[in-house]
């Protein structure tokens, strides 16, 4: 079942909601989400809203330039992407939801130092489990 989580930026300008069972989260260990630390949960454009301050959002690329990366231009804190594995869905960064209690998910690990390989095993896998269910 889904639930409606409600989280921030740092300075409360940007706010969103998340409507999701957060069954499959992760953590990255690429160059960037290593250094933020950050806890992230695919959403589609149905499951985010972006409730206020969507005009404070300041994007950030790298690399192929593929992910766009979301920051609170007031504070500095990145609360929502389009990430590279598909760019068509939102990811959202879990430390920014209110009252989450990150020890009660199971974490997954993507491996973005090796990214290729890592998308490709994490595309399959989830190919076998909607086969499956």
């Amino acid at each position: 079942m889904s639930t409606t989580h409600h989280g921030s930026c740092h300075c409360g300008r940007v706010t969103f909601e998340l409507t999701s069972r957060l069954d499959l989260v992760m953590e990255c260990n690429c160059s960037i989400c290593r250094r933020k630390g950050a806890i992230w949960a695919g959403a589609t454009d149905a499951e985010l809203r972006i409730t206020g301050g969507e005009s404070e959002l300041t994007l950030y690329e790298f690399g192929t330039q593929t992910a766009k990366h979301y920051f609170c231009r007031h504070c500095g804190i990145q609360p929502l992407s389009h990430p590279r594995l598909d760019p068509a869905l939102w990811v959202v960064n879990l430390r920014c939801v209110d009252g989450l209690d990150l020890s009660s998910l199971r974490i997954g690990l993507f491996d973005g130092v090796h990214w290729e390989a890592s998308a490709q095993a994490l595309i399959a896998s989830m190919q076998m489990q909607a086969k499956a269910g």
